[in-house]
């Protein structure tokens, strides 16, 4: 009986981490290809027409018709078509030309957290992609447990199933939550072909509604009458209106999302057939498309629907309880086109709600692992997907409970990530404009980035959840990462070595004898330097004089680098010292690596020296932590016994 428990738990844990890469055994030997063969020819793009890349990203974007119209009925009141024109402005003037620029300059789908990455170096630049990457997981999952929940909306308030799901909207959101983690855990791959037929059904059937909608308009003349007076004597005047439209704007800005996930989606457009990997010129252009596409449809929508719900939907019906609550353009499917076809439109928006959950899923499964284990901040579980899986439904699960599967009360949430998002991406494209001398860039995207600012603090002012909801995901992220990184700080972390000619002379050559080398943190580098060096080593060590040595001298460059290739450089000092120079982000990880590529390329086992450092141990093991610098010999040693457990094959490492 144990042992067939013990075998169960064996198989379980093996269909976990099915598909676990060996990410913390880096190789240290590049890999070579056969003298005088040919170079392997890069292989061919194959990606998809941009019109159907766009539905990918669809189900994200276009999926808020499902509760935008709500949201900014509440929020807006009768103003709410008004303020949707100015999101509208800020969409096409704003968000569309800085997403346009993050194409050109992140085109293989990194976004704007690559590009401020990019300008900003060391630990800040870490904690500050941490940061950002604590705001998209807070856009994702509120994506996914709000889709699910104006899902489970579309089902309670159906007539026909009213009654029976009556009280049942956390339950079914919950359920919806779980089945979207099932899937994943049995494996999802995003499919693009059923991307395009749920986009085109449900833009169609919004067609619909918004045809009946305008003509109820048209044919009922007293709703806009009805509307505009109220409007009046409510704020009085044109200028009134816009004032306050402008105040209320921030709260409408969920109909700002899908920008970040139409750059993510940029590696599946096809592009022309002469794009290469560095300037895919018919990629960004097409992707451009993409973008603006959207962004025109969108707003088209946008505009149309809130002016229909606006006019013809009792206010009364928007608020919590009513029945255009989370499903306004539903209502009016339901109430001017009949509830067959009602229901066919409620069956299409859960089926796009649940399609958007699935994108913000596989958002997050590809956004994490493409940074966290770079910077060596991934727990080992974590390089499996569906642990992942499991982390991110159970924190959907939470969630959900906090909003009691309210979409209203998510709205804040999801708003705070989605601006926060673009507000990275308006400062990097600012930057990247500045940099390039474009003044007149420089000067537009400042001026965007500032509105952008100011909708965020809004709305952080107004609806903190979406901060405390982001600060949890940061604290979360930021920890178990630090957690992370100390417990892999011994691990050999090179990916490959290089050698330069030279370089390989001098190792080849004490081959010959017993390899030795010296590691000296570079100082004077004159003579005395060296040859001190070599009389203190021979002294500590009782080595003979005729024992020959090679000196390894290591420059750190950014200590929060995790993994990154070695080039090793040789030269001869003074006529006399021979001298591998080397650059990396750990001494210890740079001599242990060496070391053993030495090994592999002469088969004989080397011996490297060093002096004791002075000073504390555990503030020497804080240097090397931070800073790849401090407690060198004893680090280099665990990171030898790490890389290599048979110790009759382990570079011998001497302290004097």
């Amino acid at each position: 009986m144990p042992t067939s428990s013990t075998a169960r738990t064996g198989r379980l844990r093996a269909w976990m981490l099915e598909g676990l890469s060996d990410m913390g055994k880096a190789r240290t030997t590049a890999p070579q290809q056969p003298e005088g063969a040919a170079p392997e020819a890069a292989p061919e793009h194959k990606g998809q027409p941009w019109w159907r890349v766009m539905c990918l990203t669809g189900v994200d974007y276009f999926s808020t018709l499902g509760y935008q119209p709500g949201i900014a009925a509440l929020a807006a009141g009768l103003l709410s078509p008004v303020a949707t024109v100015v999101l509208v402005v800020v969409t096409l003037v704003g968000a569309l030309p800085v997403y346009r620029r993050v194409a050109e300059e992140s085109h293989r789908g990194e976004g704007s957290i690559a590009m401020l990455e990019r300008l900003l170096s060391f630990w800040k630049g870490k904690l500050f992609v941490l940061t950002l990457l604590g705001f998209a997981a807070t856009d994702f999952l509120i994506t996914i447990t709000l889709s699910a929940a104006d899902a489970s909306t579309h089902l309670v308030e159906n007539p026909h199933l009213a009654e029976a799901l009556h009280d049942k909207q956390m339950l079914i959101t919950l359920v919806l939550v779980a089945l979207l983690g099932a899937v994943f855990l049995k494996g999802f791959l995003e499919a693009i072909g059923v991307a395009v037929a749920l986009v085109g059904i449900y833009l169609s059937l919004n067609v619909v509604v918004v045809v009946s909608g305008l003509w109820h308009v048209l044919t009922e003349g007293h709703v806009v009458t009805d509307w505009t007076a109220a409007l009046t004597a409510e704020h009085g005047n044109v200028f009134a209106m816009i004032g306050v439209a402008l105040l209320v704007f921030p709260k409408l800005a969920l109909g700002l999302s899908g920008f970040e996930t139409g750059v993510a989606v940029m590696p599946h457009v096809k592009g022309d057939p002469d794009d290469t990997e560095d300037k895919p010129a018919g990629r960004i252009r097409d992707t451009k498309k993409l973008l603006t596409t959207a962004a025109l449809i969108m707003s088209v929508f946008l505009i149309t629907t809130s002016f229909i719900t606006t006019v013809l939907i009792p206010q009364k019906e928007f608020e919590s309880g009513g029945q255009a609550n989370g499903r306004a353009l539903a209502y009016l499917a339901h109430e001017y086109l009949g509830n067959t076809f009602g229901t066919v439109y409620d069956v299409a928006t859960i089926a796009i709600l649940w399609f958007a959950g699935a994108s913000a899923m596989a958002g997050l499964l590809n956004l994490m692992p493409r940074y966290l284990p770079r910077y060596g901040m991934a727990p080992h579980w974590a390089r499996a997907v569906r642990p992942m899986v499991i982390v991110f439904i159970l924190v959907a699960f939470l969630v959900t409970w906090i909003f009691d599967a309210d979409v209203d009360a998510q709205g804040g949430a999801y708003a705070t990530g989605v601006l926060v998002l673009i507000c990275s991406a308006a400062i990097a494209v600012t930057i990247a404009a500045r940099k390039a001398g474009q003044r007149g860039w420089t000067i537009g995207f400042g001026v965007i980035s500032a509105v952008f600012l100011y909708t965020t603090v809004v709305n952080v002012i107004e609806r903190p959840d979406g901060v405390k909801i982001g600060a949890c995901f940061i604290a979360g992220i930021i920890l178990i990462s630090l957690l992370s990184r100390l417990g892999r700080a011994f691990e050999l972390r090179v990916t490959h070595v290089d050698l330069d000619d030279l370089a390989e002379r001098f190792i080849r050559d004490i081959a010959n004898r017993t390899p030795r080398f010296i590691a000296n943190e570079p100082d004077r580098r004159d003579m005395a330097e060296y040859r001190e060096k070599i009389e203190q080593i021979r002294a500590d060590n009782d080595l003979p004089t005729t024992e020959d040595f090679v000196f390894v001298e290591v420059t750190v460059t950014d200590p929060s680098e995790f993994e990154a290739g070695l080039t090793v450089r040789g030269e001869v000092l003074h006529e006399r010292y021979r001298v591998l120079t080397v650059e990396s982000s750990s001494v210890p990880n740079a001599l242990g690596a060496l070391l053993l590529h030495a090994r592999d390329m002469t088969g004989v086992r080397p011996h490297i020296y060093f002096e004791w450092t002075e000073g504390n141990p555990f503030a020497n093991f804080l240097r090397f932590f931070l800073f790849g610098q401090g407690e060198v010999a004893p680090v280099t040693r665990e990171v030898l016994r790490e890389a290599e457990p048979d110790r009759s094959r382990r570079p011998r490492v001497h302290v004097g």
